[in-house]
């Protein structure tokens, strides 16, 4: 017959005794408080495991290329002497830096294509081709908290991954972040990589998908239906995203031929039109009177059709921040739209 003493070692508790205090041992307990994942959770990870390792170490490598790129950057522009001196005499040395930088912009603006496809079409459609859906019901695990933590761990990864990819790539653009000719501050590559305009397309790209994946209930056909989503979303983004700043105007009273009379604009200021202004302040297009021969010609055309100066519109780079935030509200809102109706469709006809 056998008994258990207070030395012996509990199986079902995992911690031990010393036999003449009952102390428990340190290591042990310190080793009972590591956090664990249980439950729903647990299952959501390990059924999704792949795709959320391979985008964190892809983040993971990310960040450590983009950290030593910058860091040659950063090497070159002192051994230049900028900005001292300016980037225009830079030549050709300063290529391989704009190419890497360009190169890696072009990566970021796929991850809300690649994740909205490979994550957020399959993560719900693979259940339900599957039967694991079916399987889930018939637990005691209510649909809405399984939805809730299919979506909360997805979510996590891809906060998590683009929010830390737009922080080192800002950093990486940071010291030439006034320089156009390296890269315009309004294009895709800049403004859709940085702050929190990454982190807004890639939820609502994915969480899209996981939307056309509950409805369509078949892996592949979300997958190719989500693809079409997400570069139409990419299109529609890049049409409206200038209309998400305030145009500032400036005009001009000093004609428009000679020196020193077109209107001096901040650095890195993205020029949106530009027209002429006439003495009652009609605009009439920046072309009027190209056809004639001479300057003196081309300006007696400008005195008879009033022309007393330029009309420039533009946005200055010191609204970047604003839009970039104005635009992710706009998609969180409709990332939230989107979540909504995943909840009111689970609920309804999931199964």
């Amino acid at each position: 017959m056998s008994t258990f003493t207070r030395g012996s070692t509990s199986t079902s508790t995992g911690s031990t005794s010393d036999g003449k205090n009952g102390t428990l041992n340190a290591t042990t307990t310190q080793a009972d408080r590591r956090p664990r994942l249980s439950g729903m959770t647990w299952l959501v990870w390990r059924q999704h495991r792949a795709a959320f390792w391979t985008t964190l170490a892809a983040t993971a490598l990310s960040v450590a290329w983009i950290v030593y790129q910058r860091g040659q950057l950063v090497d070159y522009l002192d051994g230049y002497g900028y900005p001292g001196k300016s980037l225009d005499e830079a030549g050709g040395l300063l290529q391989q830096y704009i190419d890497a930088l360009s190169f890696v912009a072009m990566g970021l603006q796929a991850i809300p294509i690649l994740l909205g496809v490979f994550l957020g079409a399959p993560l719900i459609a693979g259940d339900l081709e599957n039967g694991t859906a079916k399987l889930v019901a018939a637990q005691s695990m209510s649909r809405t908290r399984w939805l809730a933590t299919k979506l909360a761990l997805a979510g996590l990864v891809v906060v998590v991954s683009t929010g830390v990819l737009s922080a080192v790539f800002g950093w990486w653009w940071n010291p030439v972040k006034s320089e156009t000719a390296v890269m315009d501050w309004t294009s895709g590559a800049a403004f859709d990589t940085t702050g929190p305009v990454p982190v807004a397309l890639t939820l609502f790209s994915v969480f899209g998908g996981v939307a056309i994946g509950v409805v369509l209930r078949r892996t592949l056909t979300a997958m190719v239906v989500t693809f079409g989503f997400t570069v139409v979303l990419q299109l529609v983004w890049g049409y409206f995203l200038l209309s998400l700043g305030n145009v500032v105007t400036v005009t001009t009273n000093k004609g428009v031929m000679g020196e020193n009379v077109y209107p001096s604009l901040p650095q890195g200021a993205f020029e949106i039109d530009q027209s002429y202004v006439t003495g009652s302040g009609d605009l009439v297009g920046w072309g009027t009177c190209s056809g004639s021969q001479t300057d003196a010609a081309r300006q007696v055309c400008l005195d008879k059709a009033d022309v007393v100066g330029w009309s420039v519109q533009y946005l200055p780079m010191s609204q970047m921040n604003a839009m970039q935030w104005f635009g992710a509200s706009i998609l969180f809102a409709l990332t939230a739209g989107v979540v909504a109706f995943i909840f009111f469709w689970g609920r309804k006809r999931l199964i």
